[in-house]
């Protein structure tokens, strides 16, 4: 005989419905069925015990009410109600609904669904209501006066998926004054403590950075992933007014222009800049006058703070490469030097820089940033910097952490950037100015996951993060990807490698601006 837990891992999906007793059901007007073909049948087999666990009934097989009889027989509960799949176009939906029609005449169609209802029933513990961004239907096409400059779009529930890290989203998109309409008021919502109402508003301008096309009726948002009440009737009000008058109040209010010049500031959270807000500050002249209360890296913020707003472009930051690489060579030759962050999506200009250090022979990346900085120091290229060890230990347990934070060995600089003299007067130009560096080791059998983690953007990582965790099972950071079911790490070469064990397109880094 099986030990007890190997016995019902065992099971079959038909073999744990059959074992739900009447007793365990807590919906009985709801009868999933899982479809297969994109699934995959491990993947199916865990989401029926989770289903299971909740109180749903899941059906093995896809049937309808029992055919007519004696009174009683056929009754509605024992029919498919909710169709679910997984990776799934609206059209391969309907395909898939009319060959079991064919199969089984007579049966009323149930509701074809997107894993997104499932798994927010999931989260909430009973079935949410069933949206349109839910469904899998093909619309039905409507006539569209024509367009000139350009064609009318496709149906946006057929083609927009729920996680940012399952669409392509480019630097440059066609819906830039209302996607930053929604992140101001993302921002706002950050700096009220409110996470929830901050995500909300962030998922939903990142669908409007993804869009192949521009928003120019709100009939447009129909079916649209994350647009919910508050975000469809900004984007109403600007479509109509071409300004919003929540966005306006909150970019004209004192609060928001406090705390936006405070986070501002190298070192400065929302935590403190609403401390300070409180307390009656509102400007860096008056942060100045009460140096005391600033720790050491508040104070180099402010001191460079001018340097430090003025946006860095791609010619400094390349610039910065070939000194970080030079010094890095020199202190331990063979390791190699990447640039991440935004610049590496493609974005031309930034408020810091990320370098990610690492050499192919695992173990020799070790000890090797302190040498660095004393490199650095010595050239007077260091204005501050803030080091942070290495909290590395067994890569299953990093793999597990649920916090963004990693624990990579680096520093936290301000370098000085020497500048070269333009004009005919250089004596009147600036040397120097100085920049937000970030400088990270990593092992080199975690520097694909390193690699993926500080590239961002930090909607795509945070979703990415979430589909690895609701939709697969999987735990992802910047260490590793880790199965808990499994308790294993999975060995990886390559960003591709990752995407492809998440069972995801893969999404080259200039697409991943959500």
């Amino acid at each position: 005989m099986l030990p007890k837990r190997r016995r019902a891992r065992a099971r079959s999906p038909g073999a744990a419905a059959a074992c739900s007793t009447p007793s365990s059901v807590l919906f009985p007007d709801v009868a999933i069925y899982l479809a297969e073909p994109r699934m995959g049948r491990s993947r199916r087999s865990f989401l029926t015990r989770l289903a299971l666990s909740k109180g749903f009934r899941v059906l093995d097989v896809y049937r309808c009410s029992a055919p007519e009889g004696p009174a009683g027989a056929g009754v509605a509960s024992s029919e498919v109600t909710h169709v679910v799949m997984e990776q799934t176009s609206a059209e391969e939906a309907v395909c898939w609904q009319e060959q079991e029609a064919t199969l089984h005449p007579g049966c009323p169609c149930p509701a074809l669904l997107d894993i997104t209802w499932f798994t927010e029933s999931m989260a909430a513990g009973q079935p949410v209501p069933v949206e349109g961004r839910h469904r899998l239907e093909v619309p039905e096409p409507r006539k569209r006066p024509p367009n000139p400059v350009a064609p009318a779009p496709a149906p946006a529930a057929a083609v927009m998926p729920a996680y940012a890290c399952q669409r392509s989203t480019p630097l440059m998109h066609h819906n830039s004054s209302l996607s930053e309409a929604l992140e101001t008021l993302a921002e706002a919502a950050g700096f009220e403590g409110s996470e929830g109402r901050l995500l909300s508003f962030r998922r939903a301008a990142s669908v409007l950075k993804a869009l192949p096309w521009p928003v120019t009726e709100l009939s447009q948002l129909q079916g649209l992933p994350h647009f919910g009440e508050h975000s469809t009737s900004v984007i109403q009000e600007l479509l109509e007014r071409g300004v919003c008058e929540e966005v306006e109040r909150v970019r004209c209010s004192e609060r928001y222009r406090t705390m936006k010049l405070f986070t501002q500031i190298f070192g400065v959270g929302v935590k403190t800049a609403n401390q300070w807000y409180q307390e009656g500050l509102r400007t860096l002249d008056e942060l100045q006058e009460q140096p005391r209360r600033l720790t050491r890296q508040q104070q180099a913020g402010l001191q460079h703070h001018l340097d430090l707003c003025t946006p860095v472009g791609r010619p400094d930051a390349e610039a910065l490469q070939q000194l970080v690489e030079a010094t890095v060579r020199q202190a331990l030759p063979g390791a190699t030097v990447t640039l991440t962050g935004g610049f590496r999506r493609g974005k031309p200009q930034g408020h810091d820089v990320d370098f990610l250090i690492t050499h192919p022979e695992e173990g020799r990346e070790a000890g090797l940033l302190p040498s660095v900085l004393r490199q650095l120091q010595s050239q007077d290229l260091v204005l501050y910097h803030q080091h942070q060890r290495s909290r590395l230990g067994d890569p299953s347990r990093l793999a597990q952490q649920s916090h963004t934070m990693d624990a990579f060995e680096r520093s936290l600089c301000i370098l000085r950037l020497p500048l070269p003299s333009k004009g005919a007067d250089p004596e009147s130009q600036p040397a120097w100015k100085a920049v937000r560096v970030d400088l990270v080791v990593t092992p080199w059998s975690q520097f694909p996951f390193a690699l993926l983690g500080w590239t961002g953007s930090q909607l795509f990582e945070r979703e990415l993060r979430r589909f690895s965790r609701k939709e697969k099972g999987l735990c992802l950071n910047s260490h590793g990807l880790f199965d808990p079911e499994q308790r294993t790490c999975f060995h990886v070469a390559s960003e591709e490698d990752i995407f492809r064990h998440l069972g995801l397109t893969y999404l080259p880094p200039e697409q991943r601006n959500a």
